[in-house]
């Protein structure tokens, strides 16, 4: 029973790391994207930057999946996931064609979810708990 316990926990850990390196690279994307007005690097660090948070959302579903299937934890953290891919997919497309009017409040949106997400998957360690967010 102690290994699967142990699996569940790295699981558990990947999930929350992926959640959290989407937050981060979407807080740099904000930042790159202050940049972007000021700086002539700024365009490379942004679009960079998008392909790594575009890589990070990947990774959370994967993680969510793995989090799920052989670790036993609760399905919801997939339909997150997959939703945000959806979201980045969208914001990328946006970028693309250059329609910052959707693009940037989009992005914020995308941030304070991501930030709700890593919040959420967080809370069960902050109150002493070992289970996943439901």
């Amino acid at each position: 029973m102690t290994g699967q316990t142990s699996i569940r926990q790295r699981h558990v850990t990947f999930l929350r790391g992926s959640v959290g390196l989407q937050t981060l690279t979407l807080f740099f994307q904000a930042a790159t994207a202050g940049a972007l007005l000021t700086s002539s690097h700024g365009y490379l660090m942004h679009d960079i930057g998008s392909k790594v948070m575009y890589g990070a959302s990947m990774l959370y579903v994967l993680a969510a999946i793995l989090s799920w299937r052989p670790g036993g934890g609760s399905p919801r953290p997939i339909l997150y996931a997959t939703g945000f891919l959806a979201l980045a997919s969208l914001q990328v497309g946006l970028g693309i064609a250059h329609v910052p009017e959707l693009h940037v409040p989009l992005g914020v949106l995308m941030f304070a979810l991501s930030t709700l997400a890593l919040a959420n998957a967080l809370a069960p360690r902050l109150r002493g708990r070992s289970t996943l967010p439901s």
